[in-house]
């Protein structure tokens, strides 16, 4: 059994690296990424290489698994290898039920709060036996230790975005969005700041616990803090100026050295969170087995006081170290998540992350911070206002390309974030990355002025929604981690032949849903397309014709989507079919968020187009609203459709139900030519679909008379007759814009010829 628990905490920290990779070592690509201060394989190939070096040199963070939220030294043997298992099973069912409910995670916060779990459940389970009594927990749980990991996580957030804000805050004004002229003059003395920083940090205090410096230099550096930065700075500065007269792009040089430091913190301080568990449990099973019979305690897995922290195996690190690599360049879903955090600290307004509904927390803080605004612009003179406010005057979209913010805000977002991160690591502190980078990014962009009018309240919804993951995946570790173990725990009393049957049980269950994840991603999933504004406006580029064309295909897309969905909703409402209503209304938000975005990125385009293209602007505004109201006409039919039947209210008449087939039935006939005369932009029959519109709004017309007869002479159901009537009214609603979408369609066509 022993054996079996080493070999599933291995697999499992095998998919830890993967997971956790795809997921949270992205983030020290955003940066270099969204500036695109590189090709995308140089980027990578520099990651790759800091990722190396942290692994290699992360040893003394490994303690935090094994030693950090609990003393090993009140465990037995067996009640260390549940701990760790249970910690690590409990885990896997976390991401499986935050990634269906669609919930931000964090390895970090989940390596702590499993811990916790874990180690609770354990204890509890010994004060049932009679071992262990309520009052001794403190000798269970690292209290000290577990609060300065929660406080540190905390905090890094905190400094984080103030860190980033303050520091972009001071390079825009001193540099403003058109910095090359003075920044041809001072850029070497203030790269040189960044990358003095970041030497000093990422070497001589993330890498302090290693052989790799000498302790002489280690010496000196402690004993002259401030004679070593500046040796740093000036050293720094010079070689920068020199490149710099080479016709070297400094910024970009400094922006590849803190991907590099970011990438190597990143390694340092997240590899705990993907093997620190598995090797913890390697290292428990190599003690009992090297020594003479079983340890009484695991005494041996904290460091003796005042000794130094257990070095790591070499060789299972550097392995660890090859699978986050191959991971960083195999991975797809690596490449998605960078999109997030690059629409939130995006300098476009019109990147709005729309699907981040605004809440009234949202709207309050963007009141407040504006009414603070105000009053610090009215103390502030004149003069300083407008000297500061024309740093602050934004490239256009022309000026500022594909990139979504310049070289300037990347070098401080990558500066801030690996300094952070390395004086975390240097403290032995398991602070999270992704909230770290995360959190410098929009402290950066709120400084750049990024958050608009326009987008704030969006934005800030955003990034509340990602801090609220935290204490999510605080209290669900927690509680997932104690239920687990206590269940293994208990398993031990009813072990056969050895065997602890619901251990064996919850791995084939775990195990059954990494399998299920990754198969119905493989079904289900769907490479992130670029919106069909996104592809218009690359292919005005080359040709208008194909631009229209390729719209064109887009909205007969999004028609046959509309019948699709209607159709099946419709008939599930007759069958009271609740899971066919609940999938509708799933594919009906997706499709009024999708459309929704559209509107926002509309404006971009618009720009792009010649003046001569006045006509092909209006008809693409023309018809990006009517879509998004087509969809949430589409979105008012399906939502009360699943309430009703999952509320089990009456179903609909044999009457109501006939009316609604009919109904259906015309729908489709007219949809069904909508899209032949969008596919063909043969407009022939338009007046056939304007007579069969008029004689289906007609029909409508009649069926509620008739209903209100109904009403008058039987009554019925008061729920089933409101969702009746508002089908009705919705599918006018619905006609009527599809019909618009097609009628756009042909008098720009006409116009054209």
């Amino acid at each position: 059994m022993d054996l079996f628990i080493v070999i599933v905490l291995a697999l499992l920290a095998v998919l830890g690296i993967v997971v956790g990779v795809s997921n949270d070592a992205v983030n020290f690509l955003n940066s270099a990424f969204g500036s695109k201060a590189a090709r995308k394989h140089i980027i990578l190939t520099i990651a790759a290489v800091g990722v190396m070096v942290g692994v290699l040199t992360s040893s003394g963070m490994m303690e935090v698994a094994r030693n950090g939220v609990f003393n090993p030294a009140m465990f037995s043997y067996k009640e260390i290898m549940i701990l760790f298992l249970g910690m690590m099973l409990s885990n896997i069912i976390l991401l499986d039920i935050y990634n269906t409910l669609g919930l931000p995670t964090s390895t970090t916060v989940s390596l702590v709060f499993g811990l916790i779990g874990s180690a609770v459940a354990i204890f509890l389970f010994k004060v049932w036996d009679g071992t262990a009594n309520v009052s001794s927990i403190g000798n269970y749980i690292n209290t000290t230790k577990a609060l300065g990991i929660v406080s540190g996580i905390l905090l890094s957030v905190v400094l984080a975005f103030f860190t980033g804000h303050l520091l972009m805050y001071i390079s825009r004004v001193i540099f403003s969005f058109r910095y090359n002229k003075l920044f041809s003059r001072f850029g070497a003395l203030w790269c040189g700041i960044t990358v003095a920083g970041i030497i000093y940090f990422t070497v001589f205090k993330g890498l302090k616990s290693t052989t790799l410096i000498p302790d002489a230099l280690k010496t000196y550096v402690d004993e002259n803090t401030l004679v070593a930065l500046l040796i740093l700075w000036l050293g720094s500065s010079v070689l920068l100026w020199i490149l710099q007269r080479c016709k070297v792009n400094i910024l970009r040089v400094s922006i590849l050295a803190g991907t590099f430091s970011l990438a190597l913190a990143f390694a340092g301080n997240d590899l705990v969170n993907f093997i620190g568990v598995p090797y913890a449990g390697y290292d428990s099973y190599m003690l009992a087995h090297d020594a003479n019979g079983i340890p009484q305690t695991m005494a041996e897995l904290a460091p003796a006081e005042g000794g130094e922290a257990t070095t790591a195996n070499p060789w299972i690190m550097c392995a660890a170290g090859i699978v986050m690599v191959l991971t960083l360049f195999m991975s797809k879903k690596a490449m998605r998540v960078i999109e997030t955090e690059r629409k939130l600290s995006s300098q476009s307004e019109e990147a709005s992350p729309t699907n981040n509904e605004a809440t009234n927390a949202s709207r309050g803080i963007v009141r407040g911070a504006r009414a603070i605004s105000n009053a610090v612009e009215a103390i502030t003179p004149r003069k300083v206002r407008e000297f500061i406010d024309s740093r602050f005057v934004a490239l256009s979209e022309e000026e500022r390309g594909d990139a979504n913010y310049d070289l300037i805000r990347a070098t401080v977002n990558l500066t801030a974030a690996a300094i952070l991160i390395s004086i975390g690591t240097q403290l032995q502190l398991p602070l999270s990355t992704t909230y770290v980078v995360f959190m410098v990014s929009m402290g950066s962009s709120l400084a750049d002025r990024a958050w608009g009018r326009e987008s704030a309240v969006y934005r800030i919804t955003g990034v509340m929604n990602v801090i609220m993951g935290w204490f999510i995946t605080a209290l669900g570790g927690f509680i997932i981690a104690l239920a687990v173990t206590l269940a293994l725990a208990y398993g031990q009393l009813i072990e056969v032949g050895g065997w602890n049957i619901i251990a064996i049980a919850v791995t084939l269950v775990c195990i059954g849903l990494i399998i299920k994840s990754n198969i119905s991603k493989k079904e289900e999933t769907k490479e992130i397309e670029e919106s069909a504004v996104a592809k218009i406006s690359d292919t005005l580029k080359q040709s208008p014709e194909e631009a229209l064309i390729a719209y064109t295909e887009h909205v007969c897309s999004s028609m046959e989507k509309v019948t699709l969905i209607y159709d099946r909703t419709i008939v599930a409402v007759f069958k009271e079919n609740r899971k066919v209503l609940r999938d509708m209304v799933s594919e009906a938000e997706d499709f009024y968020h999708s459309t929704r975005q559209q509107k926002y990125e509309i404006i971009p385009l618009l720009r792009t187009l010649q003046e001569s293209d006045v006509k092909t602007g209006h008809f693409y505004v023309q018809v990006v609203d009517y879509i998004s109201e087509t969809s949430k006409a589409l979105l008012h039919i399906t939502r009360p459709c699943y309430k009703h039947v999952d509320n089990n209210h009456s179903g609909l008449t044999k009457e109501q139900v006939y009316d609604l087939k009919c109904i259906n039935d015309r729908v489709e006939d007219i949809f069904g030519n909508i899209n032949h005369m969008l596919r063909t932009r043969s407009f022939e029959k338009m007046d056939e679909v304007l007579t069969k519109r008029d004689e289906l709004f007609n029909f409508i017309d009649e069926v509620m008379q008739n209903q209100l007869r109904r009403l008058r002479d039987t009554g019925g159901s008061s729920s089933a007759n409101m969702l009746f009537f508002n089908i009705l009214t919705e599918t006018k609603t619905m006609v009527l814009h599809s019909r618009n979408i097609v009628k756009s369609l042909e008098h720009f066509v006409d116009s054209e010829e």
